[in-house]
């Protein structure tokens, strides 16, 4: 007996001291990055879809500047050709050049949008105006999961860096620090509206 409990002890304790090493924690929190990243990526997604229809609804409703929906079109094709992966979320370059070319595309949207305001007869047909505010909307998706993978972000970083998941992060996952979403430096002007 006592030899069968000098040998199952150790696994015991070796089992408990596991169960609150954060192994598992960290696997779920990385997920939850993983998961947020993909609904970040669907809004994104659902925002891209919905450029080439603004576009073409603004070119037959008014005779609109040719510069403006140029922008347009080459940031949406830009930020579509620009994709990252989970596993590179924790690439600050990849992450960076990923934000620059979806802020690009925000910023020549807010430039479409404001531009319109010149022409009533746009803004009077009922296409444009659901349109528009599929857009507004999507973008504040946009905002929101940007926020959701951000919180997911600063969860899954704080247990890798929290002991003793650090220790176990260290020896046995090696599991990196995932890249913030951050604002693109643009947006921190106003942007100028010229009529």
């Amino acid at each position: 007996m006592i030899r069968y409990f000098s040998r199952v002890f150790p696994l015991f304790m070796a089992l408990l001291m596991l169960s609150g090493c954060g192994y598992n924690i960290m696997q779920q929190n990385e997920e939850a990055v993983n998961r947020a990243w993909g609904d970040l990526e669907s809004q994104l997604q659902r925002r891209s879809d919905l450029v080439p229809n603004l576009v073409a609804t603004v070119k037959g409703a008014a005779n609109f500047e040719k510069e403006t929906l140029q922008a347009v079109i080459e940031a949406r094709a830009k930020a579509t050709s620009i994709t990252i992966t989970p596993d590179k979320l924790s690439d600050p370059a990849a992450m960076s050049k990923f934000q620059a070319a979806q802020g690009q595309l925000s910023s020549s949207l807010s430039r479409l949008l404001v531009a319109v305001e010149r022409y009533p007869e746009l803004k009077a047909t009922q296409n444009f105006r659901d349109l528009q505010v599929q857009l507004e909307g999507t973008e504040n998706r946009i905002s929101v999961a940007r926020q959701r993978f951000n919180e997911a972000v600063e969860v899954f970083n704080f247990s890798l860096r929290k002991f003793p998941n650090s220790l176990t992060n260290s020896v046995m996952l090696k599991l990196k620090p995932k890249a913030y979403f951050k604002a693109d430096e643009a947006a921190r002007v106003a942007p100028g509206v010229k009529f």
